[in-house]
């Protein structure tokens, strides 16, 4: 990104989020960060020259508030990574808890379109981007159902906005890591090495984040894997069914 953008990126007191911060920093950007850890936050803060803003993404006041904060630090918000997210805490049948899936699907799925709705009125000034944090649980099975239920929704999401604001300029992707290097992934680390699966560093999605937000392509899910460039994922091309005029009456 050679030109100097303001970005907000939310959930980016931590993990990718965290290091999609320092990136833009480093590379002269002004940015935004909204996450609900005060204390990492401001300490990224120090450390960066970030912006912080204390916001819970499943609120949607806090999205706007977030936004409207951006907007009045730097003037103006051309690109928004919507990056917050949690496990699932997975229960089947007897162990459904629907508060917990509710709270899962809240951030997961609720934060992204709160952020994006937030940001789209000021991305339409300069035709700017949305980057959304999905997940390969966004094109793939998972063994956490509802994290994957969102992620799976936010690919979704991220082609449909991207056809409805293409007209605007704005170009709206969705990122899909594999395993990395976070929190969500800590308690199963032990079990991915000894199976011998790559984990990637955050660096390396926000290194493919800085990629796509370059690349200027729009409505794509990107497949982000450890020790591998970003590539999109393909889709099938569905051809609608039409019906035969010569048949009608």
């Amino acid at each position: 990104m050679a030109d100097p953008r303001v970005i907000l990126v939310t959930g980016g007191a931590h993990g990718i989020g965290a290091a999609m911060v320092r990136r833009f920093t480093a590379a002269g950007h002004q940015v935004a960060v909204a996450d609900v850890d005060r204390g990492e936050g401001l300490d990224l803060a120090a450390r960066t020259g970030c912006h912080f803003v204390q916001a819970d993404v499943a609120v949607l006041e806090d999205n706007q508030a977030a936004v409207a904060e951006a907007v009045n630090r730097f003037g103006r918000l051309d690109t928004v990574c919507l990056n917050a997210g949690i496990p699932g805490e997975q229960g089947l049948g007897d162990d459904f808890d629907a508060e917990k899936y509710h709270r899962s699907m809240r951030v997961n799925l609720d934060g992204p379109v709160y952020g994006a709705n937030a940001a789209i009125p000021h991305l339409r000034q300069c035709g700017g981007a949305i980057v959304i944090t999905s997940s390969l649980a966004g094109v793939t099975a998972s063994p956490d159902p509802y994290y994957a239920t969102a992620k799976h929704a936010l690919i979704g999401l991220t082609r449909s906005l991207a056809l409805l604001l293409q007209p605007d300029g704005i170009t709206v992707n969705a990122l899909c890591p594999g395993f990395t290097d976070t929190r969500l992934v800590a308690v199963h680390r032990g079990t991915l090495t000894g199976y011998g699966i790559a984990i990637a560093e955050p660096d390396h999605v926000a290194a493919a984040a800085e990629h796509v937000l370059d690349s200027g392509r729009t409505g794509e899910a990107w497949n982000i894997q450890a020790d591998q460039p970003p590539v999109p994922v393909q889709f099938p091309h569905i051809t609608l069914s039409m019906r035969d005029s010569r048949s009608s009456g």
